[in-house]
């Protein structure tokens, strides 16, 4: 089975970068990995959100939602604050490449004066480039390590 995986430590801790997640304001700054912004058309902190995000320059093949876009639906299943988020998420697209429900797991671990954060992807649809996704994930995570460490996280 395919687990696309990313981790970081974080000196932060744990419940100051949980905040980043549910606030949608935070998640803005730090969700889109770079190259890509964000919007919500929903924001639910318990039970979700719908994101679009739009390419800076977008890939000769175009996004998941558009030429320029890519749609992400997503269901919060489980939200443990401070340890864990494991979200659902469906990109709407024609391409059946992309069909499907990736889980993504975030989980949060205080240790050495800060915080281990892994997020783990599974039932990723073939259509989304192993490495590219692994690149993206990473993209994030060091945006929400600049935006909880710089101290624009909310306190």
């Amino acid at each position: 089975m395919r687990v696309d995986a990313a981790s970081r430590f974080i000196a932060a801790e744990p419940d100051d970068v949980f905040r980043a997640f549910v606030d949608p304001a935070a998640m803005l700054a730090w969700l889109p990995p770079d190259g890509m912004t964000a919007r919500f058309e929903r924001f639910d902190a318990e039970a979700g959100y719908r994101m679009v995000l739009t390419y800076d320059e977008p890939p000769a093949q175009g996004g998941k939602a558009t030429a320029e876009s890519d749609v992400a639906d997503v269901r919060r299943v489980d939200v443990e604050a401070g340890e864990r988020i494991v979200e659902e998420v469906d990109f709407p697209s024609d391409d059946p490449a992309f069909c499907g429900i990736m889980t993504m797991t975030w989980t949060f671990t205080e240790g050495d004066g800060g915080t281990y954060v892994v997020v783990e992807a599974t039932g990723v649809p073939r259509g989304i480039d192993p490495g590219d996704h692994v690149v993206g994930l990473e993209s994030s995570l060091s945006n929400l390590a600049r935006f909880v460490e710089d101290g624009r996280g909310i306190r």
